[in-house]
């Protein structure tokens, strides 16, 4: 990791260069991506196939995953990771149904009911990645709150393994979360099936849940048509440390994001050099010790930063600039500095609020914005799956009362139209 003695404003470029990562020319990637997209409006279910035989080296039968599939992949899993997903779904269920809104009116004026509507998405597609991967939790953390919004109708889509099939697991979690319309494609082709429909593939309102850079870029391509929930870019964490905190801890969640790929960038900001260092040599004992050690080197080579500063004020400074996916505080009275903390998609506070608990289990989605983007986005929540709708009623005595005050307005934008709607009422 590259310990850095921050001096006044000195790490703002190092920052930039961290928020920037990921963001190349993507005009070769596009080009394959409108490609996908446009055979599969035009031929369907028959160009999901051909893509998923060229991209996934499968030779798809069905596209839908079968019940005698979900039966098997619970039956592999077994029942104790069965108990674990549904805890998990819990907790996030009771989370997320704190975030609920509810429709209003008021009638405080005479004559007048103004109010807001609020309903769930009709239909929401879920990408999950698949093949050698199995990321149930993403299962849970797109469905469940998708669920507790209302959405009636959730269709989910992972890309197969060599065989043929859908790994157990996200199965598993498909099944806790109380999805069955599950189908086995990936990749470009299945955001476009989502987004245009198919004859076996019914569109969606909404795409949720993160992917490779296809993926991404093809949810980009598709949004306006419908809604997406980010684009997600390499993850990040952050950790506020002062003197006297666990070394051994905060390597190993440094660690925890920097396995998740190359990109990755693990942040330490601290007020003590001797804590520095002691991270710094923990990590690379700890690092020895798991078995993604090639991505974890080149993670921390790139983007594994230690930020020396002068005091936590300016740990916090810092730290809101980044605004980073997680930031872990791991100081001795950490709600202190809570209200000082702008910028953040999730914050864990003290040392036994590591971040994977956040990742699988204690409630609040791990869907998080990135690049620098909590600095004015949030995690996926259920606000995500409702839409609101404007509620008025004007009677005639209420209309009447301020008719010429919508006409001058009307008549000032030069609409006529507008002020004659108004006009011929009265």
């Amino acid at each position: 990791m590259n310990l850095i003695e921050i001096q006044d404003d000195n790490y703002k470029e190092i920052i930039d260069s961290l928020l920037s990562r990921g963001e190349d020319d993507y005009t070769n990637i596009d080009r394959v991506v409108y490609g996908i997209i446009n055979s599969v409006k035009k031929r369907g279910d028959d160009a999901l196939i051909e893509h998923t035989a060229k991209f996934d080296n499968v030779v798809l039968n069905s596209l839908r995953v079968s019940e005698q599939e979900f039966e098997e992949a619970v039956s592999i899993v077994g029942q104790e990771f069965l108990n674990i997903l549904e805890s998990a779904k819990k907790n996030i269920s009771d989370y997320h149904r704190k975030q609920l809104q509810s429709s209003w009116m008021t009638n405080d004026k005479e004559g007048i009911i103004l109010g807001q509507i609020i309903r769930p998405l009709a239909r929401v597609g879920i990408y999950v990645p698949g093949g050698k991967a199995a990321y149930p939790s993403t299962v849970l953390m797109n469905a469940v709150p998708a669920g507790v919004a209302g959405v009636e109708s959730i269709a989910m889509v992972t890309p197969p393994n060599k065989d043929g099939k859908i790994n157990p697991y996200i199965l598993a979690g498909a099944k806790v979360a109380g999805v069955t319309e599950v189908y086995k494609i990936g990749g470009a082709q299945s955001v476009a099936a989502l987004a245009y429909g198919t004859n076996t593939i019914k569109a969606v309102d909404k795409i949720v849940g993160p992917g490779n850079i296809y993926v991404a870029r093809a949810k980009r391509a598709v949004f306006g048509l419908v809604d997406i929930d980010m684009i997600a870019g390499p993850s990040e964490i952050c950790i506020l440390a002062c003197e006297g905190q666990n070394p051994r801890f905060i390597a190993a969640d440094l660690l925890s994001q920097a396995e998740h790929d190359e990109m990755a960038s693990s942040i330490l900001i601290t007020t003590s050099k001797a804590l520095a260092l002691e991270v710094k040599k923990e990590v690379e004992i700890q690092r020895n010790l798991l078995n993604r050690d090639e991505i974890i080197k080149k993670s921390l080579e790139s983007y594994g930063y230690i930020f020396l500063v002068r005091d936590m004020e300016k740990a916090i400074e810092v730290s809101n600039e980044i605004a980073p996916e997680h930031l872990e505080v791991m100081v001795d009275n950490p709600f202190e500095l809570l209200p000082k903390i702008k910028n953040a998609g999730a914050i864990f506070l003290g040392e036994y609020t590591p971040e994977p608990v956040g990742d699988y289990f204690a409630g609040p989605n791990h869907t998080l914005p990135t690049s620098g983007t909590a600095k004015f986005s949030s995690p996926l929540g259920v606000y995500d799956f409702i839409k609101k709708s404007s509620l008025l009623y004007y009677n005639k005595e209420a209309l009447s009362r301020i008719k010429d005050k919508v006409v001058s307005f009307a008549e000032a934008e030069g609409l006529s139209g507008h002020a004659n709607s108004i006009k011929v009422r009265f």
